[in-house]
């Protein structure tokens, strides 16, 4: 994984003044959009979006330098207007262009290159199950894809759930954990936008065909699962995890992420100092 990491580094590398193509990238390292550019935002601590950005205007930066015109650097790096590019690059230099081409101020920002870095020898535990075709039946919605932080629009499905559905749900569930699911799938294509939208589950496992109009089901085919047990402060030692699973584990597994949504639940016990949750994978053999 790590060589195909910097092979994109490398593409994008001679694809500065072009179009990106999220597609060829997904085909270089083998993950989906939505996958690679978690995978990349907790590698590299930064998102793909903004480190492309980043290399654009530190290559720019120099060939003001060497005399280029602001005009021509706009339009060549991507930008509607000059008044656009100038504002970009005054945020991430803290000059205006002008100014970088009379004073001869640089600054840059290195291409990226990724190695293994053995740290800390602490084990992540997890197992790997394989799981028989279930059904998750519960409710939906588009909410917008967030990494970090409390995820608003998440937080009002939880609370539109009428205390009907509780109990239609709770009927229909006959599978471990027994427990709500958080169930993320249907992931927008928007590859380099800062934006972008999923579908959302909250609901039940279960082996039973859901009967109820007010509830929704999705079907998850049998497949492999790499389960992720974790207990500590909520929600922080979930998105650690996380973290953890995108860029130590899955790196270096032998498995990549497969097509199917990605589950999590959190076992409540009215306080957030000392949580039990649980990541589920869906993963396949390289």
């Amino acid at each position: 994984m790590v060589q195909e990491f910097n092979d994109v580094m490398n593409y994008i590398e001679t694809h500065l003044t072009e179009e990106i193509s999220g597609k060829e990238i997904s085909k270089m390292v083998g993950l989906s959009d939505y996958h690679f550019k978690r995978m990349f935002s907790y590698m590299a601590g930064m998102s793909l979006n903004e480190y492309i950005k980043n290399r654009r205007l530190s290559v720019a930066n120099v060939e003001l330098i060497n005399g280029a015109k602001v005009t021509d650097l706009a339009y060549q790096y991507g930008y509607q207007s000059i008044e656009g590019f100038s504002r970009a690059f005054r945020e991430w230099s803290g000059f205006l262009p002008s100014e970088v081409a009379k004073n001869k101020i640089q600054k840059s920002f290195p291409k990226f290159s990724f190695f293994i870095d053995i740290r800390g020898g602490v084990s992540m535990e997890f197992k790997i199950e394989k799981k028989e075709k279930f059904h998750v039946v519960g409710v939906s919605k588009r909410v917008p894809i967030q990494f970090e932080g409390e995820n608003k629009a998440i937080f009002e499905l939880a609370q539109s759930i009428t205390e009907q559905q509780r109990e239609e749900m709770h009927q229909l569930a006959d599978l471990h954990p027994h427990q709500v699911l958080n169930v993320s799938y249907d992931f927008d294509d928007g590859y380099l936008e800062e934006k972008g939208y999923l579908t959302h589950m909250i609901g039940f496992a279960t082996t039973k065909e859901n009967t109820f109009d007010d509830l929704e089901q999705l079907s998850i085919e049998e497949g492999l699962w790499a389960i992720f047990p974790n207990q500590g402060p909520f929600p922080a030692t979930l998105q650690e995890t996380t973290a953890k699973i995108y860029s130590e584990w899955l790196p270096s597994s032998g498995y990549e992420v497969a097509d199917a949504p990605g589950i999590s639940f959190t076992k409540y016990n009215g306080t957030s100092e000392n949580v039990y949750s649980e990541i589920w994978m869906p993963v396949k053999e390289k």
